[in-house]
């Protein structure tokens, strides 16, 4: 499969980071555009307005089980996922890759889109 990382973070312009994630692999999950936006209309700035998960990893997540289907192997995957961006990041979280309490930015929303979408391919499409 040859790398969508680019797309993805050139989609981050016009959406949230988990919607530029699920629309750019929403065809190899078996679903459309507008459904694709739909899903990830709630995890703009992380889960709970940067309180949670990055977007974009929670938009790796949404593709992990709609193209998996099968709750263990999706949680392998995505275990895989989560380690490797805490390691390339230093973070999962929304607030601590943006820096909000520290000042200090950790990578940009559309680094975390191009890296969450590297390693959904690495770790799912490339398994």
């Amino acid at each position: 499969m040859e790398t969508r990382k680019h797309l993805a973070a050139e989609r981050k312009k016009t959406c949230n980071c988990a919607q530029a994630v699920i629309a750019t692999y929403a065809d190899l999950a078996g679903i459309d555009q507008e459904a694709a936006m739909a899903l990830g209309n709630a995890f703009g700035s992380g889960m709970g307005n940067m309180e949670g998960t990055c977007g974009a990893l929670t938009g790796a997540a949404i593709i992990v089980g709609l193209a998996t289907g099968d709750k263990l192997r999706s949680r392998k995957v995505m275990s895989s996922i989560m380690a490797d961006f805490q390691a390339r990041n230093g973070a999962t979280q929304c607030r601590q890759l943006k820096g909000i309490d520290t000042g200090r930015v950790l990578r940009s929303c559309e680094d975390c889109v191009a890296d969450a979408s590297e390693l959904l391919e690495k770790h799912l499409f490339n398994a």
